[in-house]
């Protein structure tokens, strides 16, 4: 018979499988009070197993509010020193104290976490022993990290770290690109930002530069294969390269871990390592405000290409959310376009189209857009923050792109002409709220007109930028000072353009303008007058 007057004797009837709600009992054994909260915290044990085993022993608590403790701690006092797995870094944190306080102030003060993109923020030890853990098993100095999305600021880690190493980051949140190109810059951290919606791809400076792979993607199935792809992608030697993938599940779902599991067997990976509650969050209660690290090794089978769903809703909530239907509809749709249709339609267009409109995908317009003199563009369902690229992507075109009202680009007088700056004086834009119904914003923008060779070199040189986009932002530049230094009938060759330009924009190589952050504008085009101001 089982002993009821054993500490874990409310637990009894769990078994082999009690050590989390132990682990739970352990933490109150202190006699403190605790939240629910504080004790997944405390512990990584899912939410629902907290609150299960408090209800376990509800005779046995005294109730404050929210705060629960035990009336007889000593009861389960040796639960308090049970064992747990060790850390695989913990002995290394102590002689990086510095390190460890300049992320807690950089966590403290990066931008909020963001719901519909599935953000939990990752304690500031987390992100140290992530960099830890990086230098620990490979020879970090001199090899480029990729993060695919970093809101955890693993990059500022591991150069923080080791400054041998570099990084790069690629993310759609402008915030956290802003942050870190700045947090970069004061630290001396060798970290380059790029922007990209991973749904469509990885930009071309990106892909097959990394030796290594970080991501802590959206939990959704399609999330964390999306994510790891384009991780895969990125990396100079995919048949060598590893991934570390950040990835819990509450122990109470496992068959959404399965479906994990079997995405990343699906993409023939080896699970070199895994290490079980190594992530700890300043949130995600449900998943025990922790996930656990995976190392994972590309076999000769593992394709590296892009996901067969890169357009998939990849995120839990939101409108990105795979629940979150399309925002148009047969009905709403041509109303878009206020009349006449276009000749494209790009994006996500409900059926069906008017005879002779040709469908173009968003991947397919931001890579090469076909020739057309109009386009309605649908950015609705999540994909806003293309806005500015869409624009620059196709200069020749007059377009109708359709955006949630409450997207930052259109929402407010300041949002309007931060676009106009993006996207340059050259096109008009108008603004029309309520169309195609009141949820939504058609911005409608006019084609550039080629740059004028009278124009003030500055401004000419903004035009061109911004009329080739798919170039690289350097190369455009160096050849725009070349032809307009010529004009002036005083000539420069192509070293001296290329050293000015790399003493004006050393963070510029290997930008175009569709992968630039926004942040990086105002500089450019600041850049852009001492440029010419410098011209014989």
């Amino acid at each position: 018979m089982t002993d009821r007057t054993a500490p874990h004797a409310p637990l009894a009837e769990r078994g082999v499988h009690a050590v989390r709600g132990q682990l739970v009992l352990g933490a109150l054994a202190d006699g403190r009070w605790w939240t629910a909260r504080d004790l997944v915290r405390a512990t990584a044990v899912a939410h629902r197993v907290v609150a299960d085993t408090l209800a376990a022993v509800e005779t046995e608590l005294d109730r404050d509010g929210d705060r629960v403790r035990l009336r007889d701690p000593d009861r389960y006092a040796p639960l308090a020193a049970r064992p747990r797995l060790a850390d695989p870094v913990g002995h290394l944190v102590a002689a990086h104290a510095d390190v460890e306080a300049e992320l807690r102030t950089l966590v403290a003060e990066a931008p909020p976490p963001r719901a519909d993109l599935d953000h939990v923020s990752a304690t500031a030890r987390t992100a140290l022993r992530r960099a830890l853990l990086l230098t620990t098993c490979f020879a970090t100095g001199g090899a480029r990290l990729l993060c695919v999305g970093d809101h955890d600021l693993t990059s500022l880690a591991l150069t923080l770290v080791d400054p041998d190493a570099a990084a790069t980051v690629v993310d759609i949140d402008e915030r956290m690109l802003d942050y870190i190109d700045t947090a970069a810059a004061r630290l001396g951290c060798r970290v380059r930002c790029y922007f990209a919606d991973l749904r469509f791809g990885l930009p071309p400076a990106v892909r097959g530069s990394a030796d290594l792979v970080f991501t802590d993607p959206p939990y959704t199935p399609e999330g964390v294969e999306l994510f790891v792809r384009r991780g895969l992608e990125g990396s100079a030697d995919p048949a060598a390269t590893r991934v570390l993938l950040a990835y819990g599940a509450s122990e109470t779902t496992p068959a959404l871990a399965a479906r994990v599991q079997q995405r990343l067997t699906r993409l023939h990976l080896a699970i070199e390592a895994l290490w079980p509650d190594f992530n700890r969050y300043l949130g995600a209660e449900a998943i025990g405000a922790a996930s656990d690290l995976y190392l994972l090794r590309a076999t000769a089978r593992t394709p590296v290409g892009r996901a067969a769903e890169s357009a998939a809703r990849i995120y839990s909530q939101g409108a990105n959310a795979r629940e979150s239907a399309a925002a148009l509809t047969a009905a709403t749709a041509p109303r878009a376009w206020g009349g006449t249709p276009p000749e494209v339609c790009v994006g996500d267009w409900p059926e069906p189209l008017p005879e002779g409109v040709r469908r173009v995908g968003l991947d397919a317009w931001l890579a090469a857009p076909p020739t057309a003199r109009s386009a309605a563009v649908n950015l609705t369902g999540g994909a806003e923050a293309l806005t500015e690229r869409v624009i620059l992507a196709a200069p020749a075109a007059d377009l109708h792109v359709v955006v949630a009202s409450h997207a930052p680009q259109v929402r407010d007088a300041a949002g309007q002409q931060g676009l106009r700056r993006v996207v340059g004086p050259d096109r008009p834009l108008r603004f029309l709220r309520g169309v195609p119904d009141a949820r939504h914003t058609v911005v409608r923008v006019g084609a550039a007109a080629p740059p004028d060779d009278t124009a003030d070199p500055a401004v000419w040189l903004a035009r061109r930028l911004r009329q080739r986009a798919h170039g690289s932002v350097a190369s455009v530049l160096r050849e725009g000072l070349v032809r307009v230094a010529a004009r002036t009938g005083r000539p420069v060759n192509k070293k001296w353009a290329r050293t000015r330009v790399a003493e004006a924009l050393p963070w510029l190589a290997g930008h175009t303008l569709l992968d630039l952050p926004l942040h990086r504008f105002a500089a450019l085009d600041d850049a852009l007058h001492r440029l010419a101001g410098q011209l014989p």
